[in-house]
């Protein structure tokens, strides 16, 4: 069975080395990425909400971002609407990448779930897909369950 090709716009952050791997994975599955600077798209919450779908608030943040890592912000502590307003004015809070196949949108890289949406190359490597690629920076928190 030939896998279907898709157009993802995939909204990283410039020069995130975790997102350049995604895109070239996603690229490897014969996917169209196209790439979009999430630091200067205009967001507002409603463009913003769809795409953290029924993912618990804490689930829309990036575990890695300075102003969380500082203790400024507590993604544990804010209902949906304080989310969007702190992340709208700070876009490095995004879990990334934020993407989008037709009317569908995600985000972060989870690879099993990016595969059962989409569909990754076979030969997708296993471990960690998703957040910095630093080897000094925490990996991000394994989604909760159920």
């Amino acid at each position: 069975m030939a896998a279907q090709s898709y157009d993802v716009i995939f909204f990283e952050k410039p020069g995130c080395a975790g997102n350049a791997r995604q895109k070239k994975l996603l690229a490897e599955a014969g996917h169209t990425v196209q790439a979009r600077d999430l630091l200067s798209e205009p967001w507002t919450a409603a463009t913003l909400r769809p795409f953290f779908g029924d993912r618990p608030v804490a689930e829309w943040f990036n575990r890695s971002a300075p102003a969380v890592k500082a203790g400024e912000v507590d993604p544990d502590a804010l209902d949906e609407a304080a989310a969007l307003a702190v992340m709208i004015k700070t876009p490095l809070l995004f879990r990334r990448p934020l993407m989008q196949v037709g009317d569908r949108r995600d985000c972060g890289f989870e690879a099993e779930r990016v595969d059962a949406w989409i569909g990754l190359a076979a030969s997708a490597p296993e471990g960690k897909l998703e957040g910095c690629a630093r080897p000094d920076m925490p990996p991000c928190p394994a989604p909760a369950k159920g």
